[in-house]
């Protein structure tokens, strides 16, 4: 991983990170903690941070139910958070 500063956008809002994180990793570092809600309304995040599991799922670039653990994060990438309301 390199100290190459990127930007991309969370709901509309720049977020900084560094070039190989993860966009949980970016998310986590700019203390967002959750961004997914399930129909009951209970907060997701990061829960296993390998990819097995499905709690940590974000919209990337108009693509829904990316895992955040498992995508590296681009500069300019627009993430919108999801709600299983969406659906």
């Amino acid at each position: 991983m390199s100290d190459r500063p990127i930007g991309i956008s969370v709901d509309g809002e720049p977020v900084a990170g560094i070039a190989g994180q993860s966009v949980a990793g970016v998310l986590l570092a700019a203390g967002r903690i959750s961004w997914r809600t399930t129909r009951s309304g209970a907060s997701r995040g990061v829960f296993c941070g390998i990819g097995a599991c499905f709690d940590c799922l974000v919209t990337v670039n108009g693509v829904p139910d990316v895992r955040a653990c498992r995508r590296r994060a681009a500069d300019g990438d627009e993430i919108r958070t999801q709600s299983r309301e969406d659906r």
